[in-house]
């Protein structure tokens, strides 16, 4: 395989979260193999900050996923300003104040609001993508999952720390994104259009140490991610060196959901 099919550099992508931590990473990886690269997140401080740090290949947009219209307008500026959309990245994390909330706290709106933010903030942003995809005859699109969306958390890590444990509804959440995933990728195949996710497992963020040894304790590699470790996979998927893979889930979790 030619090297040059990791080459971004005729493909604009669009990446929703893209000024959070992992999201960031994602942007100037994506810029490093030669994408043009287009921020979106709702903190416009931070991301044309970003964008101007990456340099000319990158630009930034308003872009809120809980918000169709703010959603759509996102995407009609990327095709205003580079004529098509290539590859979405939905590595958004939407949280409110509620965020955090245990089982025994959760009342049925909070759960539905948070679910609506999370999983349907999702949907908005590849059903508006894929409209414009299919109308190219191509596009990848890349979800964010997690681990959590695969198995259960191991609440004992969470304990040995007394910190919060990751909510029901994220849980539940990444698993409708990764079951939403391989939909769309038997759905959209058709058109070209290919459908993958990206699960990380626990990174790195200045949590608890008691919680980050213990968790680097569980791990096979013995650490916790830091954002950068993503960013391989994403840029994988991305590229025409993944132009047969859909439908998949590439777990990047230094061997967490093995055991």
């Amino acid at each position: 395989m030619s090297p040059n099919r990791f080459d971004l550099n005729k493909k604009t992508v669009l990446v929703t979260g893209g000024a959070g931590q992992i999201g960031e990473a994602v942007c100037a990886g994506l810029v490093d193999h030669r994408g043009t690269v287009v921020v979106g997140d709702v903190d416009r401080e931070a991301g044309e900050s970003l964008a101007e740090r990456l340099g000319e290949r990158a630009s930034f947009v308003e872009c809120d996923i809980t918000d169709e219209d703010s959603v759509q307008s996102a995407v009609e500026s990327v095709l205003d300003r580079h004529g098509r959309l290539d590859v979405v990245v939905n590595a958004a994390y939407p949280i409110d104040e509620t965020y955090g909330t245990p089982l025994e706290e959760l009342n049925p709106e909070t759960w539905r609001h948070n679910i609506d933010m999370h999983l349907n903030g999702f949907y908005t942003v590849i059903k508006t993508a894929a409209d414009v995809m299919r109308a190219q005859g191509s596009g990848s699109i890349i979800n964010f999952g997690s681990t959590y969306g695969i198995q259960a958390p191991d609440f004992s890590i969470y304990e040995e720390a007394d910190m919060d444990s990751s909510p029901v509804h994220y849980s539940a959440s990444k698993g409708g994104i990764l079951n939403l995933t391989r939909y769309l990728a038997s759905y959209l195949g058709s058109d070209g259009i290919r459908v993958n996710a990206v699960s990380p497992g626990g990174v790195f963020d200045d949590q608890d140490q008691r919680f980050v040894e213990a968790y680097e304790k569980r791990t096979p590699l013995g650490r916790m991610a830091e954002p950068e470790d993503i960013v391989g996979a994403v840029v994988f998927l991305a590229s025409d060196a993944a132009s047969y893979i859909t439908g998949h889930n590439l777990v990047v979790d230094g061997g967490w959901t093995i055991q």
